[in-house]
């Protein structure tokens, strides 16, 4: 037996949510059995969690999109019992049992081994925000965009994307500026290393076509007019990775920033990503990124208050990082 957070679903579509005792006969179909050690909580968690939108696929779910821990038993050659592991994405947590529990049942090509130089829970520390903020970096980096270019914005720079891609980007020598709606966290984003604060309410409004060339670039897990005011923003031949939608799925917009200053929508999936970006993702972010900014962008949370932290993750109540101690 082992301890998840189980969603379920009545016939009149009331969910419930609660750490609930399970079989490890229960657990879905897959080639690997891995003992859970950190999961996490993200924004695509708290929508499947509190019900705030149809990510959930079928019930009864375990939601956790991420997890960490240790093999099992493996029927793929890959992977031996011992074996440290980490998951993002492929739907895990949506229509297939996730992270938030003490036991995982999972494809064997889901599985990235454990990053030289990261223990688990620095793996949850960055979860699928970090990795999805380093494959940002590598688009903005694959697009040509350098220090030199001018400076880069950062939105929604208290989440968990944002504060690593705040981080990241500094490390690497760019000048970041971060928005938000939080600007009682000033000290926190400097300490991040963003260079200046962009109130989020300048963004978040419709704007012109074409605003004032203010950025080189951006990270936008933020999508809706904020992205559309983003573009509209950028420096001629400016790149935007795009990877969230926390303000909304639109993109009110026009083709002026493409067609006029040449900018680049650069599109940036997590979930599908092959391995071998995935691969090349982790082992940048665990030489990249200094263990004491993992720390203080983190706290740790145990099984039983993921529900009420899910909440307050949507009301945009969360800064950085929530790791789930599942054994906690």
């Amino acid at each position: 037996m082992f301890k998840a957070l189980l969603l379920t679903k009545s016939d009149d579509g009331k969910l419930s949510c609660a750490v609930t005792d399970l079989d490890e006969s229960q657990l879905p179909a897959g080639e690997v059995l891995v003992q859970v050690a950190y999961s996490t909580l993200n924004y695509k968690d708290g929508l499947a969690i509190t019900g705030h939108a149809p990510v959930v696929r079928s019930y009864p779910m375990v939601p956790g999109i991420d997890f960490a821990g240790t093999v099992l038993e493996s029927s793929d050659a890959r992977y031996q019992r011992g074996d440290a592991v980490l998951l993002n994405g492929w739907g895990v947590g949506e229509g297939h049992w996730g992270g938030l529990a003490q036991r995982a049942r999972v494809k064997a090509d889901w599985l990235v081994p454990l990053p030289a130089g990261l223990t688990l829970q620095q793996t949850m520390a960055l979860g699928t925000a970090g990795y999805t903020a380093m494959l940002c970096v590598m688009a903005l980096r694959g697009q040509g965009v350098t220090p030199e270019r001018g400076p880069v914005l950062v939105t929604g720079g208290n989440g968990g994307v944002g504060s690593i891609a705040i981080a990241l980007l500094s490390r690497l020598g760019f000048t970041v500026h971060a928005s938000t709606g939080r600007m009682n966290e000033a000290d926190h984003l400097r300490a991040l290393g963003a260079a200046e604060l962009v109130d989020r309410a300048v963004l978040n409004a419709p704007g012109k076509p074409l605003q004032k060339e203010r950025w080189a670039a951006a990270v936008d897990s933020v999508g809706s007019r904020t992205l559309g005011n983003v573009c509209a923003s950028l420096r001629y031949g400016g790149v935007v990775a795009a990877c969230g939608l926390a303000q909304g799925m639109d993109f009110p917009a026009t083709m002026a920033p493409f067609i006029l200053r040449g900018v680049t929508l650069a599109g940036v999936d997590s979930v599908m990503a092959p391995y071998a970006r995935r691969v090349q993702a982790w082992s940048r972010l665990a030489a990249e990124l200094p263990a004491d900014v993992l720390a203080r962008n983190t706290r740790t949370i145990g099984l039983a208050d993921a529900p009420a932290v899910a909440a307050q993750l949507l009301a945009g109540q969360v800064r950085g990082r929530v790791v789930v101690d599942v054994n906690g």
